[in-house]
C-alpha cells in the first residue's frame, strides 16, 4: 500500500507542476463617444459660441444683478455631465474686470487642495477680441475643466465643467477628456454681440 501511495503522491506532484500561475493584469474599461459636430448654440445672449450636437439641452437665462449678467448651461445626459457658462458684463470699468479676473482665477485655485495638477493654457485670439485662460484640473476634483475669456472692454465670460457623480478620477477620465475638448472648443468659438 505504501508503494501505491508514493506512486501516486508522485503523479500528483508531476501533474500539478505546470505551468506558472500569473496574475491577469488590471482591466480598463474602453468607452468610445462619438465624434464631436459643432453648430452654432442657439441662445440669447451678448455672445455666441459653438457646441457639440451631444449636448440634449441648452438653456440660457438672465442673472438678476446691477451689472447685465447671463447664465448657460449645457447638459450633456449621456455622458453624466454639464458645463456652466457665466457672463458679466464690464462696463468699460476696469474695477470690475479686475474683480471677475480675480473670482475666476481664485474659483479655479480653490481646487488645489484636491487637485493632482492644474495645467493653464493661455489663449488669444486678437481677431475675435477674445482672450482668457482654459485650465484642466486633474485628480478628483469637482470641476475638470474651467476657462475665462474677455475682450477687457465690455465682456466677461466664464465655463466650468461637472459631472452628476461623485469625484473619482479614473472613472470619469473618459468623459472628462471628450468634454474637456468640447468646453475648450466654446471658449475658442465665443464671439462677441455688439
Amino acid at each position: 500500500m505504501t508503494k501505491t501511495f508514493y506512486i501516486l503522491l508522485f503523479v500528483i506532484v508531476f501533474c500539478s507542476c505546470g505551468d506558472h500561475v500569473v496574475p491577469k493584469p488590471n482591466a480598463y474599461l474602453r468607452l468610445e463617444y462619438p465624434k464631436a459636430k459643432y453648430t452654432e448654440a442657439q441662445v440669447e445672449s451678448p455672445f455666441s459660441f459653438e457646441v457639440n450636437q451631444l449636448a440634449t439641452n441648452i438653456t440660457a437665462k438672465a442673472i438678476e444683478s446691477t451689472t447685465e449678467s447671463y447664465g448657460v448651461t449645457i447638459e450633456y445626459p449621456s455622458l453624466k455631465g454639464t458645463i456652466f457658462l457665466t457672463y458679466k458684463s464690464i462696463d468699460n470699468n476696469q474695477d470690475n474686470l479686475i474683480t471677475f479676473l480675480r473670482d475666476a482665477q481664485k474659483f479655479t485655485t480653490e481646487h488645489m487642495i484636491k487637485a493632482d495638477e492644474i495645467p493653464v493654457y493661455p489663449y488669444e485670439n486678437k481677431e475675435k477680441k477674445v482672450y482668457g485662460m482654459f485650465s484642466e484640473l486633474k485628480g478628483d476634483v469637482a470641476s475638470q475643466a474651467q476657462f475665462y475669456v474677455t475682450d477687457s472692454i465690455n465682456h466677461f465670460l466664464t465655463g466650468s465643467l461637472y459631472f452628476y457623480a461623485k469625484p473619482n478620477y479614473d472613472s470619469i477620465l473618459p468623459a472628462a477628456n471628450y468634454l474637456g475638448k468640447d468646453i475648450k472648443h466654446i471658449m475658442e468659438t465665443v464671439k462677441w454681440k455688439e
